[in-house]
């Protein structure tokens, strides 16, 4: 009963966060906009955010409480805190964590491409790319448990008061890099991933394939050589060529078992992603 309740508290949290960062990256969507959406594309993909938060808050959920209860201590230990920063620090020792999460959600990233591509074709598929439209299939958060929250339960990162606020930016962050405005970072894009370089990885161009994997920070791609970032004027078409979007939740929930593929034999759903 007490796990129940506190499921019922985490869904209702994060069901709270997720509607508030998709309509406030919506709004900037749609008061800038550097290309046109469709509301029923938009509708399409509020259906799949139905079905995908219950599951996701389940998971994540049920994981936090499965490794408290068990008492798994942790392995390593990153000096975060950062007192010698001051003020600063409230801010540095989130952006930092961050960072580090961004690690192990790197390389997850790349095994999904790798090893599980059926499952994140879906993602990739998506062709008119907005806010709402950066679902996953439901799946997801099992790959996102077993290869980021199971890791970094094992290291204790103390990134300070102000990381329930860096939860909502990052999650703001998340929906923001998928966002089809004309707003982006500007200089600071050569740190932080917006969604001019997000936009990369979504791209149906072959010399964009299996760029750009990181979510937060640039670091990664640059350290392990798969950055590219985008020109003034870079803004390709994204999805997969020769495969549709789901507009159904029964084409959503099967689409990883769909074996259809486009005019190149690599752009398969089978195959990995030479496709984006």
């Amino acid at each position: 009963m007490i796990f129940l309740t506190n499921l019922a508290g985490y869904l209702a949290a994060y069901s709270w966060m997720v509607v508030f960062t998709l309509a406030a990256i919506t709004a900037i969507e749609l008061l800038v906009p550097r290309e046109s959406q469709s509301l029923s594309g938009r509708l399409v993909g509020l259906m799949f955010w139905a079905l995908w938060v219950p599951v996701t808050a389940t998971m994540f959920g049920g994981f936090h409480r499965l490794w408290t209860e068990a008492g798994v201590e942790p392995l390593i230990v990153l000096p975060l805190r950062m007192e010698w920063a001051g003020v600063l620090a409230g801010v540095a020792a989130p952006l930092a964590a961050a960072a580090v999460a961004d690690f192990f959600f790197y390389w997850c990233h790349r095994a999904q491409h790798r090893w599980f591509w059926r499952f994140h074709a879906v993602h990739h598929s998506i062709r008119e790319l907005n806010a709402v439209n950066s679902y996953h299939h439901v799946t997801e958060p099992v790959f996102q448990t077993v290869m980021i929250l199971l890791p970094m339960s094992l290291i204790v990162s103390d990134a300070g008061i102000a990381a329930p606020a860096m939860v909502v930016a990052l999650k703001l962050h998340a929906s923001f890099i998928h966002s089809p405005s004309r707003w982006h970072f500007g200089p600071l894009r050569g740190l932080f991933v917006d969604n001019r370089f997000h936009r990369i990885h979504h791209s149906v161009e072959p010399r964009h394939f299996d760029r750009n994997f990181g979510a937060f920070t640039t670091l990664w791609d640059r350290l392990f050589g798969t950055a590219h970032f985008p020109g003034r004027n870079e803004w390709p078409a994204v999805g997969i060529a020769g495969v549709d979007q789901p507009r159904t939740l029964r084409e959503w929930l099967a689409m990883p078992s769909d074996r259809r593929a486009d005019s190149d034999p690599t752009q398969d759903l089978n195959a990995a992603p030479t496709s984006a």
